[in-house]
């Protein structure tokens, strides 16, 4: 029983280890053929979002608007296959379907996207 506790506290602390690791990786996503270009952390964070001129027009900034949701989004899809190859080994190794949020089980809020990120069109998704 002692081993088997050892062993749940060593996978917790390589959890929380890969977890820390993801916060301070950034993760890229760009949309318009590199007219926008957000930049993410591992764990999801919007860090700064990078808007060529070429993609401003006063005229249709609706426009400009889709191209900074897709970039955002592409950024965030990154940085989950990113939370997924870090988390994934570890969660998988805890049983029944791994970690609940972690990519591995649904989570509360019905999405089973690692580190609470949704899919679009889960519920806790923006929608404009």
């Amino acid at each position: 029983m002692s081993e088997l506790l050892a062993q749940a506290q060593a996978m917790q602390s390589q959890l929380m280890e890969a977890q820390a690791n993801l916060e301070n990786q950034e993760v890229e996503g760009t949309a318009g053929g590199g007219l926008v270009t957000a930049l993410v952390s591992g764990t999801g964070e919007l860090l700064s979002l990078t808007i060529k001129p070429q993609a401003v027009d006063k005229d249709d900034t609706e426009t400009l608007a889709d191209l900074i949701v897709a970039a955002v989004r592409d950024a965030s899809e990154n940085a989950k296959e990113v939370a997924a190859r870090a988390m994934g080994p570890l969660a998988g190794g805890l049983g029944g379907g791994g970690l609940p949020g972690l990519g591995g089980g649904p989570t509360s809020g019905g999405s089973s996207g690692p580190l609470g990120f949704t899919r679009p069109g889960e519920p806790g998704q923006n929608s404009g």
